[in-house]
């Protein structure tokens, strides 16, 4: 035998059967279990999982690069050609962000697409209402162009450390967020629906309690406390300015959060 490859490709019969089981794990195995995802995002990792052959993922993942999505299991299967079984196990879990299911409320940009790419549009492509930036999940955040896993990942936790926004401003001081995918953001999300914030008084709150305010360290805080107690109390917002280490800069965020 030489040590040349050999090539062999499988016949329809086999590859239907490698779908059955590929379908079959999905549904028996725990540790294969799955949840809803968004599939644009999908990883070589994932796609292994989800039983996708090599072709398969690289076809999405060019796709991808050119910053387009595919918003339905058709759109889907017609970008990485996988079988309709493997479709039919997989698309229950498809998760699409909110604005693809609602085209009647869509404007598109008739400059920026042909028809034959008219489902497959950025987010910068799309006009659609504004929805609440305190309900939007990970995943949708993912649909805005400069957005991927991790960054998506940041701003939910920024916003659940704040108990959620209070203002759209808040957005731009998440950790890594460049201020220009940040006005993306807003284009389409916004605060709807502010949360119930049950403000600290910083008279007769202690130590712990105004450190868990995401602005204020432990330290300032400490301060503060020290400072409260040497001075009676504190009587303006301005004079936390004059604490060690207080970030002055962002007294206006923090008021939000305060009272006297």
């Amino acid at each position: 035998m030489s040590g040349s490859a050999v090539a062999f490709s499988l016949n329809d019969t086999t590859q239907a059967q490698i779908d059955m089981l590929k379908e079959g794990a999905l549904k028996s195995d725990p540790g294969g279990r799955l949840y809803p995802f968004n599939p644009n995002f999908i990883t070589e990792y994932k796609g292994y999982t989800l039983g996708m052959s090599v072709e398969e993922i690289d076809r999405l993942h060019a796709f991808r690069k050119q910053n387009k999505f595919a918003n339905s299991p058709t759109e889907f299967q017609n970008v990485t050609h996988i079988s309709d079984s493997l479709l039919k196990a997989i698309s229950p879990y498809f998760k699409f962000p909110e604005w693809t299911k609602k085209p009647s409320k869509i404007a598109f940009k008739a400059t920026t697409y042909s028809n034959t790419t008219k489902g497959n549009l950025t987010a910068d492509e799309v006009v659609s209402n504004v929805l609440d930036l305190n309900s939007v999940t990970a995943e949708d955040l993912q649909s805005i162009n400069g957005i991927g896993e991790k960054l998506s990942a940041r701003i939910v936790k920024f916003r659940d450390m704040l108990n959620g926004f209070l203002i759209d401003e808040q957005l731009y001081e998440v950790y890594f967020l460049d201020s220009v995918v940040a006005e993306r953001v807003l284009k389409r999300y916004k605060v709807l629906s502010k949360p119930e914030i049950k403000k600290i008084n910083i008279n007769k709150a202690s130590v712990a309690e105004i450190s868990k305010l995401v602005y204020i360290k432990y330290g300032v805080a400490k301060e503060i406390v020290a400072y409260r107690e040497i001075n009676g109390r504190i009587n303006s917002f301005d004079e936390l300015k004059d604490i060690v280490d207080f970030p002055a800069d962002k007294i206006d965020r923090i008021k939000l959060y305060l009272t006297l």
